[in-house]
Formats: structure tokens, sequence, C-alpha cells
């Protein structure tokens, strides 16, 4: 009787810690959407233009323009570290919305994305070739044996035009140079300033921010040589948004151009404005693809 009583008195005391336990608190959520909040987010993906601290710098405002107008709904910017990890992520159909470039537009068609606008003015879409000054170059035969740095061989303008217009020049890119893919445009350019390659590939808007923020670098460089130019880059939706949201997206981009407040975004950008566009418009750029690769490389291939 002793020993049934003490049995139960001890196991009154083994269970009394229990009940007064409070519940274990719930792991930290990490979001960039406010607690509480179930708004449908849209993950705006851009092409490495820049560092993804750079890029952040640039296209935050873009976001925070879109947040404002479409309160319904949330849109996150999302960086790449290089180009592949972002064909990577459009071809899984990840993003919702995407801004590449004219060869990744084509290929992001593939997978059900669709070209709404064009971003920047046409003119501005081409290869330049940056060098220091007295560096010796004068035509184009004078880089053979020399190192060339491109930001990826995915690059259109910087790398595939650029590649294009030295094979026209007589150059065979595999045989005749060196060509190093550094990652960004700004480390194409740095490469050049640091003697690491005798010339770097790029395109305007990269090269008029590093001029912006390195001025004393940029002052050792210059552009030796341009490439024809092609239609700029896209933004393209995945094609299960809802078009009213589609819709709305396109009526912000093309707005930004009529206000001071849209300008300063778009000049931060370093792009003159959104313009309507199409898949039909990109074309032009399938059509260059295939004489680039019948004629020089496959696109993937280094």
């Amino acid at each position: 009787m002793v020993n049934r009583r003490l049995f139960g008195l001890l196991l009154l005391v083994a269970l009394l810690p229990g009940c007064d336990r409070k519940p274990a608190a719930p792991p930290l959520q990490y979001s960039a959407s406010p607690v509480g909040t179930a708004l449908p987010t849209y993950r705006f993906a851009v092409h490495p233009l820049h560092n993804p601290v750079k890029l952040s710098e640039a296209y935050q405002p873009l976001i925070d323009r879109l947040n404002q107008a479409l309160p319904e709904v949330r849109f996150e910017l999302e960086a790449s570290r290089d180009y592949q990890a972002y064909e990577r992520k459009f071809r899984a159909r990840g993003p919702d919305i995407l801004l590449p470039n004219p060869w990744q537009a084509i290929e992001a068609m593939k997978v059900g994305y669709r070209v709404i606008a064009t971003a920047g003015k046409d003119e501005d879409f081409k290869g330049i070739f940056i060098a220091r000054k007295h560096s010796g170059i004068g035509k184009v035969a004078d880089i053979r044996g020399k190192t060339v740095s491109y930001p990826s061989h995915t690059a259109l303008a910087a790398c595939i035009m650029p590649q294009y217009f030295l094979h026209r020049q007589g150059i065979d890119i595999k045989r005749d140079i060196r060509n190093a893919y550094v990652g960004s445009q700004e480390s194409a350019i740095m490469n050049v300033y640091l003697g690491k390659s005798a010339l770097g590939a790029t395109w305007p808007p990269p090269w008029r921010l590093f001029q912006r923020d390195h001025p004393a670098e940029a002052a050792e460089l210059e552009v030796i040589w341009e490439t024809p130019s092609l239609i700029n880059n896209a933004v393209m939706v995945r094609d299960d948004l809802p078009p009213a949201i589609v819709h709305k997206l396109s009526e912000v981009l093309f707005a930004l151009a009529g206000s001071a407040e849209g300008r300063a975004i778009l000049d931060g950008m370093s792009t003159a404005a959104f313009r309507p566009a199409d898949d039909a418009r990109y074309r032009q750029v399938a059509e260059f693809i295939s004489r680039f690769e019948k004629e020089v490389r496959a696109v993937e291939e280094k």
C-alpha cells in the first residue's frame, strides 16, 4: 500500500513540470514581406548587369515604385551571382518577371516567358572595347596574342557582339587571342586598368557607371572600337501572371519617363525609357545568333 502511494506521488512530481512548461517558441521567419501579410509576391530578376550590390542600388528604386503603384501585390528584386546562375533560374521558370539580355530573351521564350517591353535605346545596345590610354593598340591585328576580358561568354553586347566584330576583322577568337570571362561588366573593365587584359569588352551603360563611380581609373582608359547596335534588353513576364498585373506593371514602366521622379529612377539604371515591345521584335536577335554560331562558336561554348 505504501509502495503504491509512494509510486503515485513520484509520478505526480514527475508530471508537474510538464504542466507548467510553455509551448516552444516558433522559429524566426525571415522574409522581405511584412510579417502577417499574405500578398502575392512577384520576383523581378535582372540579369547580371552589375555585381549584386550595384544591381540593388540601380534597380531597387524601380521595385519600390512598383510596390507603391501596386499595393495589392509585392515585387522583390532578385540578383544572380553570374550569367549562368541567371540562365538556370529562368530555364527553371523561377522568376515571375525578367530583365534579360536579348539572347537570354529568346531563350526565355522557349520556356514560357513573353516580351512586354524593351529597356533603353536600341542605339545604346552595342559592344565597346576599352583599352588603357597609350596602349599601342591601333588596328585590330594588334591584339593578336593578347588577352581580352568579358563579363561572360553569354553576354550579348559585351561578348558575343564584340567577338563577332573581331571575327569579321580577321581575328580567330579561339586561336589568335586569349579570352578571359571574368564575371561582371565592372570586372571586365577593371581587368584592363589593372593590366590583366589588353582589352575589355563591355557596353555603354556599365562604362558610364564606371566613369561615374571610378573617375580616376576611368581617366586612364578609353574606348577604341565599337560594334554595330542591336535591339536592347527586354522586360518579360511568365505566361501564368495575371493579365491585370501585367497591364499595371506595363503602365508603371511606360510612365517613368513622364515624371521627374520616374526619370531619376531611369537615370539610376542608366536607361532612357521603357517602351512597348513583343516577341517579334527579337527575331533579329535569333538571326544574328544563328550567324554567330555558324561562323564563330556556339553561344554556350567558352
